[in-house]
């Protein structure tokens, strides 16, 4: 989508430049910021430029303003770079200011032709620079607002979105969240017969397992009450290449793709983030999505919508009841609750790996990142999941961005110092790989008419909605002790201890919204209290779940019941589906749509 102009003022998304070079689009703060945005992310070598052409109704000086920060201003942070206009540098170098903070940074007058013109971002150091977006008026005091909603209101009317979305269709489910339980329940509800859309806001699917991300499949799918689930697991189940794997294509992005766009009844739409929902009464009646690169907006109206987020974006937009952080002792009874409720979540890991070359390299110097010593540093070549920020010194929602760069910090400048100081030891190691992408663990929890616990786990309860069979232990992380001692509320490496279970079931009132009447949710943000989760969360067993959503809105769909309905009228259907040994394509199927 080509940037829109208006006579006098022109916006250009950094997002939407046509050749993004090395830099990489960030949607992982929309949320906040209503906007995507371009990083350069070398691993400490400068990226090939980006550029884009715009056309200017009318030539003349202009008054150009750049919206970027400075993100490691200790007290000058590394991200540099320049803008190129019609080939002409502009003297100013960006991202060092010194302020951690988005805002509008006034870069001159500028004479842009008539037609049009060239645009050019070059990135000065390879540490993450970054940009949201290039702002031209005619006039020096028309500064654009650095406030996030109402930028999004400028965004609209100079990008030429004010006419509304672009209709994709009626569904009868929308699933938002393209991990692996968003993916099994797009999968399990279109093999019945449902039309489907599926929303992801990256351009692969798979989530925290993608190549992105890195992050391998844990909890079993051998061991169920219902065999039936797991089938669409095992189909996407790449093996298990471990965390960080420097192979990308260990992790199986195109044959996820693959199966999901063999589907006929799939509608899937990649790069796009959901932000905005329609209400009618308490049910959804449509979501609006916006490509992160090309920012074309597009409305999605369905019958029943499935949050597999990990977040809880799309429930805590339709106002679903929702928990974050810790339950206290008192309020659920379980003995490994914190004794006083808090806002403590487990963390985000950016995941890295080097490899061995047959030449040595060596490491610029990172004054802007954590400083490691002799006394306290982490030797490794590669990251496991302890690498790991947030527990409640962050909002793993709001400062998903500043969890990122602290954990690139915490990367970076451990990397710095093995390079320097243990240099006969990683001498020929370079970097093959650093995530940008954060890997949640938790955030929104969203209530449903059951709410899992720490009893219902260890003691087996088998109540008579029990679907999802899980296996992971209790696994709840907090700060390692070590490292909380030498960087004291800037934790970044985590600790664990694992609580056995044995094989129990996640009942179906556990995936569905206690409030928002056609709401159901697989993943990480089901129903369960802070202990639970510490089970719940891992992917084989949050592709189940998504698996059993899919059946679940299978037969709302055919009854024309709600999620809670079909616990309360048509139970047996429901599981009359997971316990059936025969094959899904077996069972009758709703027509193809």
């Amino acid at each position: 989508m080509n940037p829109s102009q208006a006579q006098n003022r022109v916006l250009v998304e950094a997002e939407s430049f046509e050749n993004t070079g090395g830099w990489v689009i960030d949607q992982q703060s929309f949320d906040v910021l209503y906007s995507s945005y371009l990083m350069a992310h070398g691993m400490g070598r400068v990226v090939e430029d980006a550029s884009t052409k715009v056309n200017f109704q009318k030539g003349g000086t202009y008054h150009m303003w750049v919206r970027t920060k400075d993100w490691a201003p200790y007290p000058i942070g590394p991200g540099a770079f320049k803008l190129d206009i019609n080939n002409k540098e502009i003297d100013q170098v960006f991202g060092q200011s010194g302020i951690v903070d988005w805002d509008w940074y006034y870069a001159g007058a500028v004479e842009m032709k008539q037609g049009e013109n060239s645009l050019t971002a070059k990135d000065l150091s390879g540490f993450n620079g970054r940009f949201d977006a290039i702002y031209f008026s005619t006039s020096k005091a028309d500064k654009p607002t650095n406030d996030n909603k109402k930028l999004l209101t400028l965004r609209k009317e100079l990008l030429g979105l004010t006419d509304g979305p672009e209709e994709i269709g009626k569904f009868d489910l929308v699933v938002v969240g393209g991990g692996i339980a968003g993916t099994t329940a797009a999968i399990s509800a279109a093999r019945m017969g449902l039309k489907v859309a599926l929303i992801q806001n990256r351009p692969v699917l798979g989530g925290n397992n993608s190549s992105e991300i890195r992050v391998h499949l844990m909890g079993r799918v051998d061991v169920n009450h219902y065999p039936k689930l797991g089938r669409i697991v095992r189909e996407l189940d790449n093996g298990d290449p471990g965390n960080g794997n420097p192979d990308e294509k260990r992790y199986g992005d195109d044959r996820k793709l693959e199966i999901v766009r063999a589907e006929p009844n799939i509608s899937l739409h990649l790069n796009t983030h959901v932000y905005e929902v329609e209400m009618d009464g308490n049910s959804i009646k449509a979501v609006i999505g916006r490509d992160i690169a090309t920012n074309q907006e597009y409305r999605f109206e369905s019958t029943y919508f499935s949050d597999c987020t990990g977040d809880g974006t799309l429930g805590y937009l339709a106002g679903a009841e929702y928990r974050m952080g810790r339950e206290s002792k008192e309020e659920t009874g379980e003995s490994l609750a914190a004794d006083t409720a808090d806002d403590f979540t487990l963390g985000t890991s950016n995941l890295w790996a080097s490899l061995e070359k047959e030449y040595a390299s060596d490491f610029p110097e990172t004054p802007w990142a954590l400083q490691f010593s002799d006394e306290y540093h982490i030797d490794d070549h590669k990251a496991d999941w302890q690498w790991e920020t947030g527990f409640g010194n962050f909002n793993t929602i709001y400062e998903a961005e500043q969890i990122r760069d602290h954990n690139l910090r915490a990367i970076f400048g451990n990397w710095s110092y093995l390079k320097k100081e243990k240099a006969e030891k990683y001498k020929n190691n370079e970097l093959a790989w650093v995530s940008y992408i954060g890997g949640k663990r938790e955030s929104r929890r969203l209530m449903g008419d059951h709410v899992l616990t720490q009893m219902d786990i260890q003691d087996g309860v088998m109540y008579p909605d029990g679907s999802v069979t899980a296996t992971w232990t209790i696994d709840l992380h907090f700060p390692d002790a070590k490292n909380s001692k030498y960087f004291e509320g800037e934790e970044f490496f985590a600790a664990t201890k694992h609580i056995r279970v044995k094989p129990y079931t996640i009942p179906y009132r556990a995936l569905y919204s206690r409030n928002i009447d056609n709401l159901y949710m697989a993943g990480r943000n089901i129903s369960t209290t802070h202990v639970a989760f510490g089970s719940t969360r891992v992917m084989r067993t949050c592709g189940m779940m998504g698996e059993a959503v899919g059946y679940a809105a299978y037969v709302a769909n055919r009854n024309g019941a709600s999620p809670r309905e079909v616990y309360t009228r048509h139970l047996d259907e429901f599981m009359g589906i997971i316990e059936s040994p025969l094959n899904i394509y077996n069972y009758p199927t709703l027509p193809n749509k």
